[in-house]
């Protein structure tokens, strides 16, 4: 392919969990959103944890924000983040997409279905930038980072090292393509989503548990590549980590347990219950207190406990537990709460 300067910019979604980094020993599953000029290959590449469009929002801007100047078009794949089907069996370019490139100043172009080779050169950069980026780990002398934000800035620094580069061809790119002169955008969608009954929302197809004091009300959502903001009257209620996939939930017993200490017996339908188990030691008492009561005794004692971890410290309620376990008592609500509450 012949690539006259300034003319277009690639971005693609490429996975960077073969690079072993892990955020405080804890294994980081991510991807990285790159963005390449063909004519002179300078790149940027942003992390997320999905090809979702506010990743794809967050990549671009980062890259043509640093560059403080734009090129005509800008093409992906057939990714979700910026198409979607259409009844003719082509895909169509997603609005909010659109009025991205819109904002930015860019033309939308995409590549046709199963013609990979059309973003050849994105594609031949993921692998380079991957080889790089395992060489200084190397010389970095390990993978594990202290926080995402660390790990972002040692990125960054790889990326300045390599485009230091390309600033022969990237000049002539620059000089002619437009000035970059609009704000950016948030690199978040909003919503606004009801709480159910069951003090939960749904959020892209997943289930969030949210504070009781807010079923039945309308609560604005912030959706971020990698989190979640809640807002009631303008006021951040929640941050929780965005689910990946489709289907999955999150419920805090925190959010739950101060509704279902007033409605005791929603405890056994409740569609999550299983999720107000914290550890096997809450398992192991809720059974101990199965099997000397009344199943409503039972639960009511078993709820007054997990209040009780929710109100002062969790790791003291379970070590109370075990070692009540471990003598063979029924861990009644009084006594768990002496040895937590002396």
């Amino acid at each position: 392919q012949q690539h006259q300067p300034g003319e277009a910019a690639q971005t693609d979604f490429t996975w960077a969990t073969e690079l072993g980094v892990t955020i405080a020993g804890v294994s980081f599953d991510h991807k990285l959103c790159h963005l390449v000029l063909p004519y002179s290959n300078w790149s940027w590449a942003t992390v997320c944890r999905s090809e979702s469009l506010p990743a794809l929002r967050h990549g671009v801007q980062e890259a043509l924000f640093r560059l403080g100047k734009r090129p005509i078009w800008h093409q992906t794949d057939n990714s979700t983040a910026a198409t979607h089907n259409v009844p003719s069996g082509k895909r169509k370019f997603n609005d909010n997409y659109v009025k991205l490139m819109d904002h930015l100043g860019m033309k939308p172009r995409t590549i046709g279905i199963g013609k990979s080779n059309q973003n050849g050169d994105v594609e031949a950069m993921n692998g380079a930038l991957k080889r790089r980026l395992k060489q200084h780990l190397l010389l970095r002398g390990g993978s594990d980072f202290e926080s995402v934000k660390a790990y972002e800035a040692w990125l960054a620094g790889v990326l300045i090292k390599a485009n230091a580069l390309r600033t022969k061809r990237l000049e002539e790119e620059l000089a002619v393509m437009a000035p970059l002169t609009v704000a950016r955008l948030p690199a978040y969608s909003e919503e606004r989503i009801h709480v159910t009954s069951w003090s939960t929302i749904r959020v892209k197809f997943n289930t969030y548990s949210v504070p009781s004091r807010l079923i039945g009300e309308k609560v604005k959502v912030r959706i971020y590549d990698d989190r979640l903001e809640v807002y009631f009257a303008d006021v951040r209620q929640l941050v929780t980590d965005r689910l990946q996939g489709r289907k999955h939930h999150h419920i805090d017993y925190r959010h739950i347990i101060w509704w279902l200490v007033r409605k005791p017996g929603a405890f056994a339908r409740y569609r999550y219950r299983e999720d107000l188990f914290p550890s096997l030691e809450f398992r192991r008492a809720f059974d101990a207190l199965s099997e000397h009561r009344s199943p409503r005794n039972a639960d009511i004692a078993y709820l007054r406990i997990l209040h009780l971890a929710a109100s002062t410290m969790e790791v003291h309620v379970q070590a109370a537990l075990e070692l009540l376990l471990q003598e063979g008592q029924v861990p009644d609500y009084e006594i768990v709460k002496d040895l937590v509450q002396p």
